[in-house]
């Protein structure tokens, strides 16, 4: 028989998280290594698991990610939407709580495409007069 989990999707600039939850058992594992050894910073773990403090559902889930694409903070960003989603399958109830701290909203931003004649998105070649 296979263990009833919760599963979600999270994306932030080029990085998607899968998110599964197992309730009753507690530990944070990112594709195939615990969250410690993944993540280098500490601020991206915290980062990761805000949802869960904000809940108040810290140590309540397994968590299970596979996540690809982006650099190291984007996948944080992802995995903490993805976690967002998963607790709101896991309990509507959540809604409100995880909306006023903006974790259900999917941030917009990535980085802008350079374009023709400019060096960068929008920063122009040097002026020179003669």
């Amino acid at each position: 028989m296979a263990m009833q989990y919760y599963e979600a999707t999270g994306r932030r600039k080029t990085a998607t998280a899968r998110v599964r939850l197992f309730p009753g058992e507690s530990g944070f594992i990112v594709n195939g290594k615990p969250a410690e050894e993944f993540f280098s910073r500490e601020e991206d773990m915290a980062h990761a698991l805000e949802p869960l403090k904000a809940t108040g559902n810290e140590g309540r889930f397994l968590i299970s990610v596979l996540v690809k694409g982006g650099g190291i903070s984007g996948q944080a960003g992802a995995i903490r939407h993805g976690i967002a989603r998963a607790l709101l399958v896991a309990n509507p109830d959540l809604r409100p709580v995880l909306r006023k701290g903006g974790f259900l909203t999917r941030d917009p931003r990535a980085k802008e495409r350079k374009k023709p004649g400019l060096k960068r998105a929008r920063k122009a070649p040097q002026y020179t007069k003669r």
